[in-house]
């Protein structure tokens, strides 16, 4: 994927895992457009670096992420880089009746979010010389946490996706990349999980990734992660079983 002299939009971009490839990438001379539903997180972001943008979006809105994808194409004809990173990981331990809305507010944001906004994009993605999309997934979609069954099905839903759509896609000048996060220090489930020094430094894994970015790989897979990727077959229940032990102290 080629780093310099694009124009990006990231979901999600106001903490975490996006505002830290918003940050990587702007450091780079692109154009960066950053959005989520939070706008002072947003605003705090774009404050800190002139230049870049951001534009509210939530996610879960079909209605909101129509609105963003014509405003997106209006303003900014050159865009031709999405980065699907928005996602939400809520607890919903299935050994017991379903938290619907949980369930409901996972698979909105995490799946079909994505799966919107990409479709929204593309027939301007493909009138572009060359385009990029890149779905941001996580370890746990080959490994998932037992204690987050939803958000790790969401990301092995989305893993997929990116499977069928790069093979669709293989005849054009639109390329699609997975990112796949291993546990990284985000307040994704919450500020204790900034601090866990069970998870990979932040910093740590942008640098990492970003230079595999710069690559041509399909799949961006730091260090950390490939044990969970590398997992998935017939033999993985063993595996799954250390690392949901590990987690949950047993």
């Amino acid at each position: 994927m080629k780093l310099s002299g694009r124009t990006i939009f990231i979901t999600g971009g106001g903490s975490g895992i996006g505002r830290g490839l918003a940050e990587a990438l702007y450091g780079l001379g692109n154009m960066v457009i950053v959005s989520g539903r939070r706008k002072e997180a947003l605003e705090e972001t774009t404050m800190a670096h002139p230049g870049m943008a951001f534009m509210e979006l939530d996610i879960e809105d079909p209605a909101s992420i129509e609105a963003a994808a014509t405003r997106l194409i209006e303003e900014y004809p050159e865009l031709d880089v999405l980065i699907n990173n928005a996602g939400i990981m809520k607890a919903d331990e299935i050994d017991g009746p379903a938290d619907d809305a949980i369930v409901a507010s996972t698979i909105a944001t995490n799946l079909l979010g994505p799966i919107r906004l990409t479709s929204a994009l593309l027939e301007h993605f493909k009138s572009r010389p060359a385009a990029t999309i890149v779905t941001v997934t996580s370890g746990l979609a080959f490994t998932p946490r037992a204690t987050h069954a939803t958000y790790s099905a969401t990301k092995a839903a989305i893993h997929s996706y990116s499977l069928s759509l790069r093979y669709m896609l293989k005849d054009t000048a639109v390329g699609v990349v997975e990112l796949v996060p291993p546990y990284v220090q985000t307040e994704l489930t919450g500020a204790h999980q900034a601090t866990d020094p069970r998870a990979m430094p932040l910093q740590e894994f942008i640098d990492e990734a970003m230079r595999l970015l710069g690559t041509d790989v399909d799949e961006v897979l730091v260090d950390r992660v490939k044990a969970q990727r590398n997992n998935a077959g017939p033999e993985e229940r063993a595996f799954f079983t250390k690392q949901n032990d590990l987690l949950s102290g047993r």
